[in-house]
């Protein structure tokens, strides 16, 4: 196939001059994709999302809102891809899979009669063209803050890609096109500036009073107090976000209400790990400083062990010693861990997270290892937040090796371990009492 062949034909180029001819080279394999697929975005309803933090969890609850009003939808996002009632999990460690995945994943959607493709587009996906050829009904923006500033160059490199997204929804032809921006944040004004037929924006003080809880958060909609499952403050402008793409969708009070009601969490996120102990474990996708203060935020009326790597090796160095530094400001104790090391060395990428802590914290390089200390550690009320990888279903490491893995299934297993040990050794002691009688 035609595809193929250009992708193998990237081998012999020289980089200087692949580097010279790759707008084209990017172009040119989005514009197949989109010809070989038959332009399926213009046959079905896009809702696009992007920003730095909360694009997963936004296409979530987006959904969740369509799917209670009882449309068909479609999915891809960071967590899983999902047409109709058929879910799998990503594996491809990119949030916005290539330009044949997905135009062939709006075809699928098309043809099994989705009314509605959520999809969640990236900066990177914005380099390659990913996002070309991809008719928008809606587009919605829920921050930005620094991240991938190695791979774009800089900040201002970063926002520009995303602004290259934003104008998506301006070369849209479909009708009744929606922009939706977060109003709080500090870059607003450059996402408003995009044409669409409506432009709506979001913000907290629109739902006040509101009260953030660790086990939950309650707002003010049209002057009724709501209830969400979800924690933290980042959630409650993810919900907001969702919100508004729904009701630019005619999507009723009721149905969100009802919708937010039943709808219990997202996998990798402020994710509860139950096995019948009596603390909490949490495993959260956080990999920046911003995601980390804030989740830890969360829980700064518990004693908190938290075990955190550095995030990927090879990129964003800048960020290591600043994670450090919030763990030690919000964490009563520290574990550091091997992450996804890539082709670094996974011990320095560890050390340069220590820099920004003070004293001498826990390193054990091994996860699960980590995990178990952390387990083991806990007492009654406390809080064990693993970070960095969430549903992440690999450790990456050199020349492109995975390993298999999963923050949730790893914590849960541990926690079994933990009990099964403690009634092991409970039925021990019972048995030599009985002895002695």
């Amino acid at each position: 196939m035609l595809d193929t062949l250009l992708i193998k034909t990237r081998k012999f180029i020289p980089s200087s001059i692949f580097k010279m001819g790759n707008p084209i080279y990017h172009w040119s394999l989005a514009f197949l994709a989109a010809v070989t697929y038959r332009f399926p975005s213009k046959k079905i309803k896009v809702i696009a999302v992007t920003g730095t933090k909360g694009k997963s969890s936004t296409v979530e609850i987006i959904n969740a809102f369509l799917e209670e009003a009882g449309y068909k939808t479609a999915i891809s996002n960071t967590i899983r891809f999902k047409i109709g009632d058929a879910s799998s999990e990503n594996l491809y460690k990119m949030s916005m899979p290539g330009r044949f995945f997905m135009q062939r994943f709006l075809r699928k959607a098309v043809k099994a009669k989705c009314d509605y493709a959520i999809i969640e587009m990236t900066s990177q996906g914005a380099i390659t063209f990913r996002h070309l050829f991809i008719d928008l009904d809606v587009f919605v923006f829920t921050n930005i803050s620094p991240e991938h500033i190695e791979a774009h160059g800089s900040y201002e490199n970063y926002i520009h890609a995303k602004l290259t997204l934003a104008r998506c929804i301006s070369t849209s032809k479909k009708k009744n096109s929606t922009l939706i921006v977060n109003g709080d944040d500090k870059e607003s004004n450059k996402f408003l500036k995009f044409d669409a037929d409506q432009k709506k924006t979001y913000s907290v003080s629109s739902v006040e009073p509101y009260d953030i809880k660790r086990h939950g958060l309650t707002f003010t909609l049209n002057g009724k107090t709501v209830h969400s499952h979800l924690s933290g403050l980042f959630n409650l402008y993810n919900i907001l976000a969702a919100i508004t793409a729904a009701k630019s969708q005619n999507v009723t009070d009721k149905i969100i209400v009802d919708a937010l009601d039943k709808f219990a969490g997202i996998p990798g996120r402020v994710q509860r790990i139950e096995a019948g102990q009596d603390f909490s474990v949490i495993v959260d996708y956080a990999h920046t400083p911003d995601s980390l203060e804030k989740l830890y935020q969360v829980f700064q009326s518990s004693r908190n062990i938290c075990i955190l790597g550095g995030t990927g090796g090879g990129r964003d160095t800048w960020k290591r010693a600043e994670m450090g530094r919030i763990a030690d400001e919000y964490c009563d104790e520290i574990i550091l861990t091997n992450e996804d090391p890539y082709d670094e060395d996974p011990k320095s990428i560890v050390d340069d997270v220590a820099k920004g802590i003070p004293y001498a914290p826990t390193i054990i390089m091994d996860r699960r290892l980590a995990i178990r200390e952390g387990i083991k550690r806990a007492n009654t009320g406390d809080a064990v937040i693993i970070t960095g990888k969430g549903t992440d279903p690999y450790i990456m490491g050199p020349e492109g090796s995975k390993i298999p893995w999963s923050d949730a299934k790893v914590s849960r297993e541990e926690l079994e371990r933990m009990i099964a040990a403690k009634s092991s050794k409970k039925t021990t002691s019972e048995k030599t009492d009985d002895d002695e009688i």
